[in-house]
């Protein structure tokens, strides 16, 4: 099966950092400030605290980042496995996010992008179902109008969708009324058809989250990003976004295998008994589960959302893949567990050793009470019905990831813009639960924690 391929993408513009992260380079060896004796702590590595640890280091504010785990980057993290570069569930980066692009160099990660649209498969038996951009690539969609996936309505709204909100501003989104995504569906006039079998399946690969009761301002936000930039993959996996954070960071000021249990004022207890001082204040960022734990006082400041959005991600070797393009394949029948999957070296040939195919499916939920082999084996029943039993009879199961803790909760009412970092005196907390549940929350809340500490303290 194949589609036309796009065009690697271009290099973008060199970042263009704040002008306190140019001014870094030169300062880092700079003498000693006033309050080289006395800084902060960052509790947690994830993007949150990375942007957080980065924008104090663009300050020439002292930090301690303290990360319970091996390795920094939470939930955006890379396993090589025998050559194979396995995602810690299945992610992709979107090239529009506005945090990303003043924060991250492009060119370096070395993006490789995804065909702008989607396979949907309908039922075993039928052909997959091409949905193309309709403005990057016209002639191709007109050879959906007429397929079962949505009606001829619903292709002109999906179009005049994107138009909107392309042209609509970023604090205008976030000030709209709020609803959830499936009732925003349904008042924009999709039909139920495109819904089930594209909508629904596409966007709970996104929120984790098919019910569709993610916020409607959400929906908007990301598929604004959809609509001006590209879905991509960095060349060395979705880790290193993370690895090119902390890079930047100065030496010394990373302590892994760091776990703290308690936090105050005055610093960070952790579970050897040891106090790190915070004198210039604490920074959470952390998942929302371990933050609650660790400042009690945040699950009574908002409505407690409890749901929390898991998924699992497999991963299967094979020598040839029976889609050659570098394209998302949505579950629109209906039917099975699975709810996207992708051929990950169609993308990043860098995926997978030469002459190896990598293959990413997703699955939305916990499944719990499920083994792991036992899931791997009813993924290749089900894809036997998408390709066929003999395609996928010789692909190897390599790794199944359970992330329990996908995305927080993003029913309504939500604060997408993000809320006040200050909890309380030399306090402050970041994360994707704390802004919006995208690449771009989690950088923007960490920036606006480590900037709020700067300013409470003079610096």
């Amino acid at each position: 099966m194949h589609v036309p391929a796009p065009h690697l993408l271009p290099a973008p513009p060199k970042p263009h950092y704040h002008a306190a992260l140019r001014f870094t380079v030169s300062a880092s060896a700079a003498p000693a400030s006033p309050t080289a004796a006395r800084r902060a702590v960052i509790v947690g590595g994830g993007l949150a605290g990375l942007a957080a640890a980065t924008h104090l280091t663009s300050l020439s504010v002292p930090f301690t980042l303290v990360e319970a785990s091996d390795r920094l980057g939470g939930r955006v993290a890379t396993d090589v496995v025998d050559g194979y570069r396995l995602d810690r569930g299945f992610q992709i980066f979107l090239t529009a996010y506005p945090e990303c692009r003043r924060l991250l160099d492009f060119p370096a990660l070395r993006l490789r992008p995804f065909y702008p649209g989607a396979l949907v498969f309908v039922g075993a038996g039928e052909p997959f179902y091409l949905l193309s951009d309709p403005f990057r690539l016209p002639m191709r969609s007109l050879s959906a109008v007429f397929s079962p996936v949505g009606t001829l309505s619903d292709k002109v709204l999906v179009g005049l969708a994107r138009l909107r909100a392309a042209a609509t501003p970023d604090d205008v989104i976030l000030s709209a009324p709020e609803t959830t995504t499936g009732e925003h569906l349904t008042q924009l006039g999709f039909s139920s058809s495109i819904v089930e079998r594209f909508l629904r399946p596409f966007l709970a690969g996104i929120f984790f989250d098919p019910a569709l009761d993610t916020s409607s301002r959400l929906f908007e936000l990301v598929f604004k990003r959809l609509a001006l930039g590209d879905n991509a993959l960095p060349e060395d996996g979705m880790g290193a976004i993370a690895e090119q954070l902390a890079a930047r960071l100065p030496t010394g000021s990373v302590r892994l295998n760091t776990r703290a249990v308690s936090i105050d004022q005055s610093g960070v207890t952790l579970d050897t008994g040891e106090t790190i001082p915070g004198d210039l204040g604490v920074i959470v960022a952390v998942e929302q589960p371990q933050a609650e734990k660790l400042l009690p006082q945040l699950s009574t400041r908002e409505k407690a959302k409890k749901s929390e959005r898991s998924t699992v991600c497999l991963y299967f070797s094979t020598d040839r893949a029976p889609v050659q393009d570098p394209i998302l394949l949505l579950n629109g029948s209906g039917n099975g567990i699975v709810n996207n999957m992708f051929f990950a070296t169609n993308v990043a040939p860098s995926y997978a050793p030469a002459g190896k195919v990598l293959v990413s499916v997703s699955l939305v939920g916990s499944f719990a009470d499920r083994e792991d082999a036992d899931l791997a084996d009813e993924v290749i029943r089900e894809l036997g019905g998408w390709f066929s039993p003999g395609e996928v009879a010789s692909w190897t199961h390599l790794r199944t990831y359970r992330i329990g803790f996908a995305q927080p909760d993003q029913t309504p009412p939500t604060t997408p813009a993000g809320r006040d970092p200050r909890v309380g005196e030399g306090l402050y907390v970041c994360g994707d639960h704390w802004c919006s549940a995208t690449f771009d929350g989690a950088l923007v809340s960490g920036r606006k924690a480590a900037e709020a500490l700067a300013k409470d303290r003079g610096l």
